[in-house]
């Protein structure tokens, strides 16, 4: 039940913010929004408002926000079709600007609750290096060897590779700053001082670190994308909707923080995913957009719907396929 309920919220949190995207931008833009549906397949909720029906469906994969317009020719002023291409663009690319700002959001969440490291000392343990020379609890390293320790990363190297010589380490404490010797021994095949980072888990430390290790998840992503591409990734490391379902249930096991990392990641996923240049996808929108601006009426709205259509329907068929991968895998 706990799984199915992550689940369920976590493609809540995928869906609504990338079709409220292109419906705030839409709506921004004067463009006619018939349908904002969250969810695919049969109705269970509908509210006709002064202009848009709002929906609730069935499956809850999927959604969409339907403008007037969109895959076909309309006469209408107000459809997506006689607007600008500027304003095209940006109704197409406010879906996916949204999962990333919702990944960085749960990233910043994720890392104010698992906190960071800092340069300033939680414990010395008693009768270590760091102890003896007369670091206490409290003291910020601020430079070890002359050389400024920025991060507690730092301050693990510069242990580390001492290779068991002196360090002057110059630390912050109560205003002041003091200087000391300390010698790193050999333990466990690594050289330490005996010492512990505290942990920062202010909300300004997600904040700050979010748009960076958002980034890192990016090209790592991006990358992943490339070797899919040229073959490097096999069609057991791609998962679908029952794939994902299965690493809400991992994921669970080890607590929230390791479930947000997750819904980010995912998020940022769906983000590049709709902005690949393929037909039905948003980002294929924008190339189509791109071409109608340069060649004018060579290509009409009916055309282009017809394009999309049938790229949806491969993409359907896609998703089938690594369903059923995800099915095979589940009971394999």
């Amino acid at each position: 039940m706990q799984t199915l309920i992550l689940t369920l919220l976590l493609f809540c949190i995928l869906i609504i913010p990338h079709e409220l995207g292109h419906f705030i931008v839409a709506k921004a833009s004067g463009i006619q929004v018939n349908e904002f549906s969250i969810g695919m397949g049969p109705s269970i909720y509908k509210r006709q408002g002064k202009e848009t029906l709002y929906s609730l469906r069935a499956i809850p994969i999927g959604g969409y926000c339907a403008m007037e317009g969109e895959n076909e020719e309309s006469e209408n002023p107000r459809a997506f079709n006689n607007k600008k291409w500027w304003q095209k663009i940006l109704v197409l690319i406010a879906g996916a600007t949204m999962n990333v700002i919702v990944a960085i959001v749960i990233m910043a969440i994720a890392l104010s609750a698992t906190g960071m490291t800092t340069n300033v000392l939680e414990s010395v343990d008693a009768g270590g290096p760091a102890y003896e020379a007369g670091l206490k609890a409290g003291d910020e390293i601020i430079s070890i060897n002359n050389e400024d320790t920025s991060t507690w990363n730092d301050v693990s190297i510069k242990i580390a590779n001492s290779d068991g010589n002196p360090l002057d380490v110059v630390v912050k404490r109560d205003y002041d700053t003091y200087e000391f010797t300390v010698t790193p021994i050999l333990k466990e095949d690594r050289y330490v001082v005996g010492i512990i980072s505290k942990i920062n888990h202010s909300p300004l430390i997600g904040i700050r670190y979010s748009v960076p290790a958002t980034w890192n998840m990016n090209v790592n992503l991006l990358n992943g994308f490339k070797e899919m591409f040229t073959g490097g990734v096999s069609k057991d490391d791609i998962s679908g909707p029952v794939g994902i379902v299965s690493l809400v249930g991992d994921t669970s096991e080890y607590g929230l923080v390791y479930f947000l990392y997750l819904t980010s990641l995912i998020s940022l996923n769906i983000a590049i995913i709709n902005l690949l240049p393929l037909p039905a996808l948003d980002g294929g929108r924008i190339i189509f957009v791109i071409i109608r601006g340069v060649t004018g009426n060579m290509i009409s709205d009916d055309m282009e719907g017809k394009v999309h259509t049938i790229g949806m329907l491969l993409l359907l068929l896609f998703f089938v396929f690594i369903t059923w991968n995800d099915i095979v895998r589940l009971f394999s």
